[in-house]
């Protein structure tokens, strides 16, 4: 959820959760234990990875190729474990490799979202550095900086006009404030109340109340140094809307007269629809023009072509559709002549232009990885660029392609790849300790799941593995629900936290999960507690079957979000197999969620209201099923969490405890929906581990 482009339409309804070196991005690479144990924060010098290793990683994205195409510049995220934070910081590196990449002294006070300007003299970026957010200069080489636009609230992102002479900033405003002065101003005043009122949605937004402020677009114009000269102006004044600054809300024309972006206009009834529309505003002045107006779907991600003269987006086809996979559309830069270029059985995000115009690029979910792909701007041709593992950040500029690429057994890496080369892997980051770690490489299982259709898993050996050992297993259940396993590196809930500790894992994208076709996706709704849970049983057992080394008899079930929901229903109507459950920040009643978290629009994977297909929620509520749970349940919620209001872990626990089943509440009271800061995620996932281990040990009996 951290992609600066478009994604898929189950990102766009804000998904409910949710290693060795390969030698290139399409090749995956591939200390005995006879029982899980308590593992340690810090791995030994041994071969496993430990807690505190995966929290202090250096984390790497974004990257970005100098219009010259000699260099990339890109992110690196690292860790103050004393300061329990984490803080990014810009490098560098050449396209040919002729010198390793280097850390730019800019990066000391923060750096994001860091940009070159369009003559590659300069690099901009954002840092609060100087007390708010705001974009800031530095030389090419990224040696110093300094502050560049003064604005009396901060800036959320930015976007350079084609030459370079102005910036198109993104700033929350009142809008009915004609100055941004208004705006500060009001937001102390706010600050100083005891109480806030409401007179419509959204109230809350992931982790923060609403204050009623609204992002909109304006234009700061630069001097010939380089820095904000003058008052910028409301592009979007008086829209009652929301409108990104980012790369999948905006496009700007070649001549830098106009720009289209993407937004939802219906006021008052705007939070219960995802139905957005692309709109071409001039940049001179006069009203927005709206380009789809007849489509009732959101569109998005509008790129214009190189040569100014194409319009391309992405719409899906349906209204409040979860998981909708939407069409690359493509039309006269006016909007005029629409055609869908892609009948393509995929969830395309990120749409970008190659750079001659001749094909477009998207990544998309496809059978378990996440590959970036190259459409044939005239023929809607689709071709695979990467294979094994996934692809976040990309960029490309006079055809050098650079982007991020990790898997299961490798965290992210900037490869780099010229006129449709081989990539070459450019970063080597944690070199140190990916050398001395075992990170077992999957097996994939595939078994006739609901409906005697085909679903995909994998499977782990425990690190160290012995031939003729059996080993005690957890089940990774994931979020969404429309939000698959893909192999990927993760800072949340990565298998190989679990193979350190010995256990086998076993992870199954079941019914609902995308990249695997539309219907199979749209098989999970009004059906969030049967499909999936059944393709969860076949595919438990299909990976027993192929793996006699498990220890059936020793495994815990574990899940966050929707997979907590369906720990929940696990508890209630399959808790034979399994010594223990773990939820975290998962669902206890549906109704009562629905009607609570800050999304509105999730009623429609139930069809509608709660009050008007309450057999449907009925039926799919775990609270239905609660008389029958027996087995110990770890339940993890934090208070900042309003995707999945803490009452909801709450209520798991209480009934737990009514019912006297063996149980723990863990309370994470400065944490929203993920656990971020680095030893406060160290220490939740020490408390997973522990219960896993005690209820896994060899003769630890579990409840009846």
């Amino acid at each position: 959820m951290t992609r600066s482009h478009w994604m898929t339409a189950a990102a766009v309804q804000m998904l409910l959760l949710a290693g060795g070196l390969a030698a290139t991005p399409t090749l995956a690479q591939e200390t005995p234990v006879a029982a899980a144990t308590s593992a340690q924060a810090q791995a030994p010098a041994s071969d496993r990875l430990g807690l505190k290793d995966l929290a202090t990683m250096e984390r790497v994205g974004d990257p970005r190729v100098s219009p010259d195409g000699r260099r990339v510049i890109y992110a690196v995220t690292t860790t103050d474990w004393a300061g329990n934070k984490n803080q990014t910081g810009l490098w560098m590196a050449d396209v040919d490799g002729a010198t390793a990449p280097r850390r730019l002294p800019i990066s000391d006070g923060g750096v994001s979202s860091a940009r070159w300007a369009p003559d590659g003299q300069s690099i901009y970026f954002l840092s609060s550095r100087g007390g708010s957010n705001q974009v800031w200069r530095a030389d090419r080489e990224g040696l110093a900086a300094a502050q560049a636009t003064t604005l009396p609230v901060s800036v959320s992102g930015f976007r350079f006009t084609p030459d370079g002479k102005a910036l198109v900033l993104g700033v929350s405003v009142y809008t009915d404030c004609e100055t941004l002065d208004c705006t500060r101003d009001r937001l102390a005043e706010r600050a100083k109340s005891t109480q806030q009122v409401y007179d419509r949605m959204p109230l809350r937004v992931f982790d923060r109340w609403a204050d009623g402020r609204q992002s909109h677009l304006f234009l700061q114009p630069l001097n010939g140094s380089g820095f904000a000269e003058g008052a910028p102006r409301d592009l979007t004044a008086g829209l009652d809307a929301d409108v990104g600054v980012g790369e999948g809300g905006l496009t700007l024309a070649r001549d830098g007269r106009t720009l289209i972006y993407s937004t939802r206009m219906q006021g008052d009834r705007a939070p219960f629809t995802n139905n957005s529309d692309l709109y071409r505003l001039s940049l001179d002045g006069g009203p927005a023009v709206n380009l789809t107006p007849d489509h009732s779907g959101p569109d998005g991600a509008p790129a214009l072509s190189p040569d100014g003269r194409r319009l391309a987006w992405l719409a899906a086809p349906r209204e409040n559709v979860g998981g909708d996979q939407p069409v690359v559309m493509v039309a006269d830069a006016n909007g005029a002549n629409a055609r869908a270029l892609t009948n393509w059985d995929r969830g395309p995000g990120g749409l970008t232009w190659r750079s001659d115009g001749r094909a477009l690029y998207v990544t998309a979910a496809d059978e378990g990885q996440n590959r970036l792909f190259e459409i044939d701007a005239r023929t809607g041709a689709v071709k695979a660029l990467t294979d094994i593992g996934s692809v976040g950040d990309f960029d490309e500029v006079g055809g050098v392609l650079a982007y991020a690429h990790e898997s299961f057994t490798a965290p992210t890496q900037i490869f780099i790849a010229r006129n449709g080369q081989t990539a070459r892997q450019a970063t080597q980051h944690n070199a140190e300790l990916l050398a001395r770690i075992d990170l077992p490489r999957p097996e994939e299982i595939r078994f006739p799941g609901w409906n005697d259709e085909t679903a995909h898993g994998w499977v782990f050996k425990p690190a160290g593995f012995v031939e003729g050992r059996q080993y005690p297993a957890v089940y990774l259940i994931h979020g969404g629900p429309k939000s698959p396993w893909t192999e990927s590196w993760s800072y949340r809930w990565n298998p190989q936290v679990y193979t350190a500790a010995g256990y086998a894992v076993v992870m199954v994208n079941f019914h609902g999960s995308p990249g695997y076709g539309q219907a199979f996706t749209d098989a999970i709704n009004d059906h969030w507690g049967d499909r999936p849970l059944e393709d969860l049983q076949k595919g438990w057992q299909a990976a027993l079957a192929a793996n006699p080394w498990i220890d059936g008899q020793r495994a815990c079930a574990l899940g966050a979000s929707y997979g907590g929901y369906m720990v929940n229903m696990i508890a209630g109507k399959w808790n034979e197999p399994w010594r223990c459950l773990v939820n975290h920040a998962g669902v206890f009643d549906v109704p009562q969620l629905m009607n609570a978290m800050d999304i509105s629009t999730f009623i429609h994977e139930f069809g509608g209201a709660t009050w008007d297909r309450k057999a449907v929620y009925d039926a799919h509520n775990p609270e239905t099923y609660a008389g029958d749970w027996k087995k110990p349940m770890l339940v993890l919620h934090g208070s900042k969490d309003f995707r999945v209001p803490m009452e909801q872990g709450l209520a798991t626990f209480s009934a737990l405890q009514r019912l006297n089943i063996p149980s723990r509440f863990v309370h994470v009271p400065d944490e929203n929906h993920w656990v971020l800061k680095p030893q406060t995620w160290v220490e939740w996932q020490q408390e997973i581990l522990d219960w896993t281990a005690d209820w896994t040990k060899e003769g630890q009996q579990t409840a009846p």
